[in-house]
């Protein structure tokens, strides 16, 4: 069986913000089938997008390249930028009065699966979303970012 999959992509710059990447995210989950009964996970997905986003501005001060892909199974958000320095995993977490540092841990809390790796001189951060009742990407077919 052949796999289909549709996917949109977007750059944004700092002066776009987090909130024009939401409703961009927004405006496209609307098109997927699963959206109007899966509302847990659109809301995962908008969430995950504002911190990544956040992230990539914050961390590489520029543009973040976001791309969501449904490949049918999972719904992939791939957001990258252009620092090259992966995520440190920080096994304590943040202080409890920091006001930063808990994006990525989110992010881990809600996709069902989370990929970090190097790519054109700088990073991707990519987490797969699998609607309720569909097939568990940690089976078999894992999600592939």
């Amino acid at each position: 069986m052949a796999v289909k999959a549709v996917g949109w992509a977007r750059s944004f710059p700092m002066s776009h913000g987090v909130r024009a990447a939401r409703q961009w995210t927004a405006a496209h989950l609307a098109s997927l089938p699963w959206n109007a009964a899966a509302a847990d996970t659109v809301h995962s997905v908008l969430l995950c997008v504002s911190e990544l986003v956040t992230n990539a501005h914050l961390h590489a001060a520029g543009t973040a390249h976001l791309v969501l892909t449904w490949d049918g199974i999972c719904l992939h958000v791939s957001v990258a930028d252009a620092d090259p320095r992966l995520p440190r995993a920080d096994r304590t977490g943040p202080d409890a009065t920091a006001t930063s540092g808990r994006g990525l841990g989110i992010v881990t809390a809600l996709a069902d699966a989370l990929d970090v790796h190097s790519c054109h001189g700088g990073k991707a951060i990519t987490a797969c979303f699998r609607p309720a009742g569909g097939p568990d990407p940690h089976r078999a077919e894992p999600c592939a970012g």
